[in-house]
């Protein structure tokens, strides 16, 4: 039976170990139930229901109307939630244009003026929020006056449970924003995804819903895979050291302890005294693996790593999509798989699990990535 009316959010998501009740202390724990095959009011739980800030932030995502006589014109900013937009969207028709290059530091990046243009045409824009794309939301605020804004990551979390960690320290007052690597967090971006198109393009409801089931139920494989391999990993063991602190909500789901980011919130070299104690710390640890990234080389990482006779890992990926786009690969489920498979076996799990979920969908995805 498909629902006729929009949801908050088609996720039951509990704030803490031992339950779903409300607590002052951060959550560190959730569980997610979600419908194989319907959108039914029973199966319907508002995450942002105690937050006001994320009740604002849902507000604003589905404050639009509905788009008559042409498709959706729609702009996304970071790779994975284009690729997340262009799911759910589907073949129904909806335009979907990233903004922010593959490959890019999303942080710090600037928008070329050319990109006004195409904000200006936009009627939903959808960004990651939690501070992650000032620039472009700036823009955005500037030359879309009428457009939706959705910041998906601030509808998504509650203030309680933002993360500030090595490069994102509370004193600066921007939390953690990659949420995305927390499949759960993805199966809210879904649903409000869903919610914000059927309000613009309600004529496909029916389709968004079928995407939506179809996309979470990927989220959902790769979370029970990610738990699987994470217990053929010892306990002792599940530590991150990484290049940028991109796995902080990951890290909080999974059972996982970030002990270090090398790049700090100014996005500048760490100090002799701060990869002296990431040296030192390494050691009395006895880290399994240092993980660097793809896209930014860090010689900082590779010298902890020379020096601690620990592997050095630099592949992972932030937000760069695997593979090119129109490959299965190139999807945010594509780039948590490779992630998750590469974090498992350095620190010497049993990735087999994850290498046995499929990132293909029956969705398509005819979004724009700029490269």
């Amino acid at each position: 039976m498909r629902r006729n009316l929009l949801t908050a959010a088609l996720v039951i998501t509990c704030l803490s170990v031992s339950s779903c009740s409300s607590s002052d202390s951060a959550p560190t724990a959730t569980a997610v139930e979600q419908p194989s095959d319907n959108i039914s009011d029973g199966n319907v739980t508002d995450p942002t229901e105690d937050d006001q800030a994320s009740k604002d932030a849902t507000a604003a995502c589905t404050a639009g109307s509905e788009i008559k006589g042409r498709a959706p014109r729609i702009v996304t900013t970071v790779a994975p939630i284009t690729n997340l937009v262009g799911l759910v969207a589907g073949n129904a028709g909806p335009i979907v244009q990233g903004i922010v290059p593959e490959g890019t530091n999303s942080h710090t990046y600037e928008p070329p003026p050319s990109a006004a243009a195409t904000l200006e045409q936009a009627d939903i824009i959808f960004v990651n929020g939690l501070a992650l794309e000032d620039p472009t939301l700036e823009m955005a605020k500037t030359n879309s006056p009428k457009a939706v804004i959705c910041e998906l990551g601030t509808a998504a979390l509650a203030k309680s449970g933002w993360i500030y960690d090595f490069s994102f320290p509370e004193s600066a007052g921007k939390p953690n924003p990659h949420l995305w690597t927390n499949p759960t967090s993805v199966l809210a971006y879904l649903s409000m995804i869903r919610n914000v198109l059927v309000v613009a393009d309600p004529k496909h409801m029916s389709q968004y819903d079928d995407n939506y089931v179809a996309v979470s139920a990927v989220a959902m494989a790769l979370d029970a895979a990610m738990k699987t391999a994470t217990e053929t990993i010892p306990v002792n063991d599940r530590l991150l050291l990484t290049y940028h602190d991109a796995y902080a909500y990951f890290a909080r789901h999974f059972g996982y302890e970030v002990i270090g980011a090398v790049q700090p919130q100014s996005f500048e070299e760490p100090s002799p005294s701060d990869i002296a104690a990431l040296i030192d710390q390494v050691k009395s640890k006895k880290v399994k693996a240092i993980f660097g990234s793809e896209v930014f080389p860090s010689p900082v990482l590779e010298q902890i790593g020379k020096e601690t006779g620990v592997r050095y890992v630099d592949v992972l990926r932030d937000d760069d999509l695997p593979g090119n786009p129109g490959q299965a690969d190139h999807s945010w489920a594509g780039l948590m798989k490779f992630d998750y498979v590469t974090i498992v076996e350095a620190l010497g799990g049993d990735a087999a699990a994850l290498k046995a979920v499929t990132v293909k969908t029956s969705a398509t995805d005819k979004a724009n990535y700029p490269q």
